[in-house]
Formats: structure tokens, C-alpha cells, sequence
């Protein structure tokens, strides 16, 4: 189960609004959701928790790319809402290199075989390596991306990274916007 809110500051202090994110398949399009919700360029968060599993926050400020946190990448790395907040630049990755690689395997086939020939000990091509471990894919453990995002608005780095259950109502809580954030929920 999901809860997905928006956050815009306005002159007279924050909106909150509900929203739903059937139709968001990335990053961009969690973005121009965020600015449509400022009528002024002003910020604009958009929270996303997994009940209690993980929680997102992404900032957007007007026209600047959106500013993200995930409080555990590797759970959210099995949701489909996370995995569009975790991006190869927050994960230190390659723009583009999952599709290069997946392109590649299929061009090859990467199962050690010529086609047609069955897979067998002798043509496995497992060279046992000490790199067997190594996952290009893997997400690294806990928390990822900007511990700063929130900072200016009142909640310091330290105190965004112990949040664990009820981030989200703690977060409204130091932005002074706990009780338009449950007027959603």
C-alpha cells in the first residue's frame, strides 16, 4: 500500500493534496507533477511511502532539477514507485547503461553457448572469478540520494536519515505542515 501527497509552498504556507501516481512511469513525469502544482515556480514536495517499508521525498524549486531521498534504496528498489526515484545518477551509474547491457546480452545471448549447442560443464564458461560477487545492478544498502534536500525548510540532514516509521508525519511536522499533510491522508 501506497500514500503519495504533494506539498507546495505558497505565500500563506503549504497546500497539501493527495495524489494518485497510476499514470507516472518516471522521474519526468513525478516532475511536471510536482510543477503543475505550483501556480508561481515555488517548491514543491511530493512524498511517497510504502508502508513503513521505505519513503521518497522529491523537491522540485521552479525550473531546477528535482532534488530526491530515499530512506532505504534497496527497498524501494522492489517497488515500482521506487525504482523510478532511484535514477542512474542517484545510483552512480551510467545514463543509459541498463539498456546498453540488456541490448548487449540480447545481441549475444551471455549464456556461453553457440546457438543450438547445449549448455554443458564443459562450455559453461564460468571462470569462477572473485568478481562472481559483483552485481552491476546491485543498490547499495540504506538510505540514498540528497540528505540535504530538506535542510533549508527545517529539517536537518541528521534528523531526515534517523526517520524510520511515520517519516512522513514527522517531516510535515518540522515544516509546520503536519496538519495540511493529514488533512490528506
Amino acid at each position: 500500500m501506497y500514500f503519495a501527497a504533494l506539498l507546495a509552498r505558497t505565500e500563506d504556507g503549504w497546500e497539501a493534496s493527495d495524489t494518485e501516481l497510476d499514470n507516472v512511469e518516471t522521474l519526468s513525469d513525478l516532475t511536471d507533477l510536482a510543477r503543475a502544482a505550483s501556480a508561481d515556480e515555488d517548491t514543491v514536495l511530493l512524498f511517497i511511502e510504502q508502508e513503513d517499508a521505505w519513503f521518497g521525498v522529491v523537491r522540485v524549486d521552479g525550473e531546477e532539477d528535482p532534488r530526491i531521498f530515499v530512506s532505504d534504496a534497496p527497498a524501494a528498489a522492489r517497488s515500482s514507485y521506487g525504482e523510478i526515484l532511484l535514477t542512474d545518477e542517484l545510483l552512480g551509474r551510467e545514463p543509459g547503461a541498463d539498456d546498453t547491457i540488456a541490448a548487449l546480452e540480447e545481441l549475444v545471448g551471455l549464456d556461453g553457448t553457440e546457438d543450438g549447442e547445449p549448455d554443458t560443464p564443459d562450455n559453461d564458461n564460468d571462470d569462477n572469478d572473485t568478481d562472481d560477487d559483483f552485481d552491476a545492478d546491485a543498490v547499495p544498502a540504506g538510505p540514498l540520494g540528497d540528505t540535504g534536500v530538506l535542510a533549508d525548510l527545517g529539517l536537518p540532514e541528521a534528523e531526515l536519515l534517523m526517520l524510520r516509521t511515520d517519516a512522513l508525519v514527522e517531516i510535515a511536522d518540522a515544516l509546520g505542515a503536519a496538519e495540511v499533510l493529514e488533512a490528506v491522508r
